[in-house]
């Protein structure tokens, strides 16, 4: 592989970043209602401690569902990369390998802060993949648009933080919070871990001087680093 010539792909990568786009907007669209709907009646405790979502809503349960699958072809993403010869940050496999894992043990156990964590992943992965889809159509998207998705990412696992948390204090006092320790312990581990890397990702991307910032490519194989400016990377 390493003597061949890299592969350009863009058809293909056009139509894989749209429908991965698709896919996470309907998500969206059929998980984020029912956490609404409980936040608004039932409280914040329902939605972190209890599985509602997964028992007595079928679309929720569903969707849900689809989401845990959905983490094996995402590895399609690092495909795109290997094949068309682009460095593969620490990042990038880090993050799929861990998600995929940790992911699917958690749907074994049906735990009830999954409300929170497939409805977040849902709502990022729509912007971002649509991001994706546009710039591989080589659309000029502004780059403030790529630190808007880093910044939701981060939020993202801000909240992932604070969620587990609460659940471990909720478990700790003990009060019923469908979820186990072990679990929780891995969550916030994976979580802390995310945001302190792409905290780093955003501050060199973004705001690091220019002598200090990493070249890094998209998965369209295009520079980051362009006229002193640096663009968002292919992580989600």
């Amino acid at each position: 592989m390493q003597s061949r010539p890299r592969f350009e792909l863009r058809g293909l990568l056009v139509f894989w970043n749209f429908l991965l786009a698709l896919f996470s907007i309907m998500g969206t669209c059929r998980t984020l209602p029912e956490m609404v709907h409980t936040l608004w009646n039932y409280g914040f405790y329902h939605s972190v401690c209890l599985r509602s979502y997964a028992e007595a809503n079928t679309v929720s349960s569903f969707w849900t569902w689809a989401f845990v699958l959905s983490k094996v072809p995402e590895l399609g993403d690092t495909v795109f990369i290997i094949l068309r010869k682009q460095p593969l940050i620490f990042l990038h496999w880090y993050h799929h390998a861990s998600v995929l894992i940790y992911t699917w043990y958690s749907y074994s156990e049906l735990i009830a802060p999954a409300r929170w964590f497939v409805v977040m992943n849902y709502i990022v992965h729509s912007t971002m993949y649509s991001y994706y889809g546009l710039k591989a159509l080589r659309y000029n998207v502004p780059k403030s648009i790529a630190m808007v998705i880093t910044a939701l990412q981060l939020t993202q696992m801000i909240i992932g933080c604070y969620v587990n948390v609460w659940a471990y204090q909720v478990k700790t006092s003990g009060e019923t919070c469908l979820v186990s320790f072990n679990n929780l312990n891995m969550s916030l581990l994976m979580y802390a871990s995310y945001f302190v890397l792409f905290a780093r990702f955003f501050y060199k991307a973004y705001f690091a001087p220019k002598k200090q910032r990493t070249t890094v490519y998209t998965k369209e194989g295009q520079k980051l680093e362009k006229n002193g400016s640096i663009k968002m990377s292919k992580i989600d």
